[in-house]
């Protein structure tokens, strides 16, 4: 799906995504990545959901986000919370939801000035058929 440009285009705005990868800025990427506003997007060493650690989550930590945002692929899952406990008891939300609304949210998000995080799983082998 694609979305609408937006005057957000000084920022790492996402600007498409399918089963497969995600855009931002129009620049394709399929695989696992951390989005903010006003740093280029990096790598995300997470394979697939299951592979989630709690150091993933320190990783975004250093960061100091108000809020994180978890795509986490095609369905919604739940993180379980004692992988998220550092960042909640310094007031980091973190929000699961599936990747497609990962990405509206997170641009509503910083289109607001929120200090927000995107925390996108891509599978590789999820958008695969068997």
């Amino acid at each position: 799906m694609k979305l609408h440009q937006s005057d957000t285009q000084k920022y790492q705005t996402v600007t498409g995504y399918d089963e497969t990868g995600v855009e931002i800025n129009a620049e394709r990427y399929n695989y696992s990545l951390i989005v903010l506003p006003e740093t280029p997007p990096r790598p995300w060493n997470v394979p697939n959901f299951e592979s989630i650690t709690a150091q993933h989550f320190d990783l975004i930590g250093a960061d100091s986000p108000d809020v994180v945002i978890l795509g986490t692929g095609a369905r919604q899952r739940f993180i379980h919370p004692k992988l998220t406990a550092a960042l909640t008891m310094r007031r980091i939300g973190v929000e699961c939801m599936d990747s497609q609304a990962a990405c509206r949210t997170y641009n509503i998000l910083m289109g607001e000035g929120r200090k927000v995080t995107l925390a996108l799983v891509i599978d590789a082998d999820e958008g695969k058929t068997a």
